[in-house]
């Protein structure tokens, strides 16, 4: 990955490879062991509250599986690779269902280019071996059915299998494939659960990271679409692993949906807006060129316009900032509309500061609020204002220094600065 982060802490659809696999398991699995790397603090992280165990010595897959063998305990025992991170719980399922007919169940797949993949060798009906690419014969390349790395075997004889696997190959590593060869030569029978190879595809490069991503997000719009949502133009529109949008949602091309985003609907999100840990309402419209930062609540009705950002923000019901304006650490009540150009100054460089608007406040255009302040319900701030205190309820507030007049300064100013300029055109 020629990456400062390990492999499994890349995210896929803002979430780390390691966390998507870790939550199809948890639907499957009573237990799980995260075996990691030396440093790997940041995998750890994720994991939790999973235990780790750590691989001093980086010595294969199969030495990898074995220093967690004692936490097998007992019943079936999968061994996951946290590069596959898009195998999903009814794959999961699959491959323990298959545990009843076989000693030693594997993820299998027959990608379009298999590449270097391992070969999985099956004679008879059952898996007897599996051929890592380094080590195959032209005839062993030639086999389409890949191995995805996933096993499943009763925790007593995976420890043995595990024992007699050795290192006589060309990278001199403990290989967890020979595994299969171990458990065939003991007459287990070995089967293979075929599963999709957008799914089971390993993610060992920036390429195929971005491949991975470009199928996760289908896999998203796909089931968005089914639940009812319209889609203007899927291909680009872009999901979190926990965006949630209700029936009746309407996405515009160019939308960016961030972890933590929830919409209800109907609702309606327009063009090149960015929603990132909020909340949108029914009957809510947002955007175009909207954001919509943290701790945000659209309310039943609202709409955010053109280059509106809120952070950590309440708009109430039925509330409208249509028009550039940022609104930061702010409550706005039901039905108050906020004008072109207001800000909330919610930070003073070293805290934050919130600013509270009532129901029915007006605000208009190119207003200053400068926090901590609030705005009584139903109270009018006049265009082009700096408030600095609190407006009572029905009141209206001006902010703005005394205009003054000069008569017939204007027109004499124009005439100079035109005077000016013909003169710099001459020169």
């Amino acid at each position: 990955m020629k990456s400062a982060l390990p492999k499994a802490a890349h995210p896929i659809g803002g979430r780390p490879m390691l966390a998507h696999l870790i939550a199809s398991a948890e639907a499957r699995f009573d237990r799980i062991v995260v075996v990691v790397g030396p440093g790997m603090e940041a995998l750890e992280a994720i994991a939790a509250p999973h235990p780790t165990v750590v691989q001093t010595d980086r010595l294969g897959t199969a030495h990898a599986a074995r220093m967690a063998e004692a936490l097998f305990g007992e019943g079936d025992v999968a061994i996951l690779y946290a590069d596959n991170p898009l195998i999903t719980p009814a794959t999961l399922s699959r491959l323990r269902e298959a545990r009843g007919s076989a000693d030693l169940v594997l993820l299998a797949m027959r990608p379009a280019d298999p590449g270097r993949y391992g070969r999985v060798v099956v004679e008879d009906g059952q898996v007897r071996r599996i051929v890592e690419w380094a080590d195959a014969s032209e005839a062993e390349r030639a086999i389409g059915l890949c191995n995805a790395g996933v096993i499943c075997a009763e925790a007593a004889a995976l420890r043995r299998w595990l024992a007699a696997v050795g290192c006589d190959n060309a990278k001199g590593e403990y290989y967890l494939t020979d595994a299969i060869a171990a458990a065939s030569a003991e007459g287990a029978r070995v089967e293979a659960v075929e599963a999709p190879e957008a799914e089971l595809r390993g993610v060992n490069s920036r390429a195929e990271l971005a491949a991975a991503e470009a199928t996760f997000q289908q896999v998203m719009r796909e089931t968005a679409m089914e639940a009812g949502v319209s889609l203007r133009a899927p291909e680009t529109v872009f999901f979190s692993y926990d965006t949630v949008l209700g029936p009746d949602v309407v996405v515009h091309p160019n939308v960016v949906f961030g972890p933590g985003v929830t919409v209800h609907g109907p609702a309606e999100i327009r063009s090149f807006s960015h929603l990132e840990g909020c909340e949108v309402r029914a009957g809510a419209l947002v955007g175009p060129f909207a954001r919509l930062r943290p701790a945000t609540v659209v309310g039943e009705g609202a709409h955010v316009g053109n280059f509106v950002e809120l952070k950590a923000t309440e708009l109430g019901a039925g509330a409208k900032a249509n028009h550039l304006a940022y609104l930061g650490d702010a409550s706005i009540g039901a039905n108050s509309n906020i004008g072109a150009g207001t800000i909330t100054c919610n930070y003073d460089g070293t805290f934050k500061h919130r600013t509270t608007i009532g129901a029915d406040v007006f605000v208009g255009s190119d207003s200053v609020l400068v926090a901590p302040v609030s705005l009584g319900d139903d109270s009018l701030i006049a265009a082009g204002s700096v408030i600095t205190r609190s407006v009572s309820p029905g009141a209206l507030a001006f902010g703005r220094a005394q205009q003054t007049e000069l008569e017939g300064r204007g027109a004499a100013l124009k005439q100079s600065l035109r005077a000016r300029k013909a003169n710099k055109e001459t020169v």
